[in-house]
């Protein structure tokens, strides 16, 4: 069966060009994989830093880079009230611009995930933001606001974080947590609704109907099988998939429904032609075999391991396996055919909530603590590379974009670089 990231493969052949950009959430084939080289594996807080600058307040949504700028989300205050996408100089850090959009209520999150959770997406040209009760809104590379789109409150006691998906001129949401959940497909250019489909929800979008915590935080992937696009998307108790023409749902598969509650907040991955997709709050684990249609929880789910450690950021394949980060600190190499788990390993100390990114031969990883684990694709055991600690926290994902990472911890953004020998310059 055929099936791939449906712009994956294309963008990786381009090599240099699309090496340069890292322009949604999870690189620029949503999977975790660059096509960077060269990029460094050792830094500290004072080597192998071209640049930092301090933001004003901590957030979670990771940046993205695209054609010399690089953006990322935060709040301009305590409340929430204020939330802003602010760009900069991909070159020097320099601040270009700031638009910053208001929502009058304060809104409920937890402390450890501040108003500014989404991580925006850019196409070279535009940059779509997603402010969750503040609305979804498009600018052009200079800041000039090209369309916004207001969907109503999204009310949930731990905030928001899902991340807009941009596809051949078209913006994919999933806009949970909350009372109302759906996934909406939007034209780039004008902010136009395509299509938009609602997801049932047995509860009030907080506790299911046991009273247990519901929500997703699911990014949505964009995937081919046997040549039709689908967009995939992790709900609070199934995994769904979308026609990306009609939002017509083609398939869907319960079981991630957990003894603790109804939680997602990682992205699927897919590995052939299977989709691997795991709950949050040590909830199951799903393996399932893509190309059914309807309901296909007895016909096509491998397996399902239930109790798993807590997760929050996503895995990536690498050569028919699965690293996973988990909550507690743990990296694990998973089987996607039987959903055994190879070997598991703590790379680090503290707690994880950051995806993982394979790029030049590594997989990348960084802990709350600010500390990014680089260590090999090794299906045996956890071989680790390099441990970089900047003594800042951090729950969001590193770019890379040419030879360069670019990460946000809770005090600033970093631009992290091979410095060049003394006397040479540099880009």
């Amino acid at each position: 069966m055929n099936v791939s990231r449906t712009l994956g493969f294309a963008l990786l052949a381009l090599g240099p060009l699309s090496a340069q950009d890292w322009p949604e959430f999870r690189g620029p084939t949503g999977d975790g994989m660059s096509a960077s080289k060269g990029v460094p594996t050792v830094w500290s807080a004072e080597n192998n830093v071209k640049w930092k600058v301090e933001l004003a307040r901590p957030a979670n949504g990771s940046p993205v880079v695209s054609n010399g700028r690089v953006f990322l989300t935060l709040a301009q205050d305590e409340d929430g009230k204020r939330r802003s996408l602010c760009c900069f100089d991909r070159l020097n850090g320099k601040l270009l611009w700031t638009r910053t959009v208001t929502h009058d209520e304060k809104m409920p999150t937890h402390g450890t995930n501040p108003y500014g959770g989404s991580t925006p997406a850019a196409d070279g040209k535009r940059v779509v933001v997603w402010h969750a009760s503040a609305g979804l809104h498009c600018y052009d590379f200079e800041g000039k606001q090209l369309w916004s789109r207001d969907f109503g409150e999204f009310r949930h006691r731990w905030g928001y974080g899902t991340s807009p998906v941009l596809h051949q001129g078209t913006v994919i949401l999933h806009t949970g947590p909350g009372k109302r959940v759906f996934v909406v497909a939007l034209a780039l250019a004008t902010g136009k609704t395509i299509w938009k489909t609602e997801e049932p929800i047995d509860g009030d979008g907080q506790n299911n109907a046991e009273k247990r915590y519901m929500g997703s935080w699911c990014t949505p992937i964009v995937i081919d099988v046997k040549g039709r696009t689908q967009v995939l998307c992790t709900m609070s108790t199934r995994v769904v998939g979308y026609d990306i023409d009609d939002g017509k749902i083609l398939w869907s598969c319960r079981g991630l429904a957990g003894k603790r509650g109804d939680l997602a907040y990682s992205s699927p991955v897919v590995i052939g032609d299977i989709c691997l997709v795991v709950a949050g709050y040590e909830g199951p684990e799903l393996g399932i075999r893509l190309g059914g249609e309807g309901d296909v929880t007895k016909t096509h789910r491998l397996w399902r391991h239930d109790n798993r450690p807590d997760n929050i950021g996503s895995g990536v394949a690498v050569d028919g396996k699965l690293y996973l980060p988990d909550a507690r600190g743990f990296v694990v190499c998973l089987d996607p055919v039987t959903g055994e788990r190879l070997w598991s390993g703590r790379p680090a100390k503290g707690k994880m909530w950051g995806s993982i990114v394979f790029v030049d031969g590594n997989l990348f990883v960084t802990n709350q603590r600010g500390t990014t684990v680089v260590f090999e694709p090794n299906p045996k055991k956890l071989v680790v590379v390099a441990r970089n600690d900047l003594g800042e926290s951090t729950n969001s994902t590193p770019a890379f974009a040419g030879s360069e990472l670019f990460l946000r911890t809770h005090k600033h953004l970093f631009c992290i670089h091979n410095a060049p020998p003394p006397g040479k310059t540099g880009r």
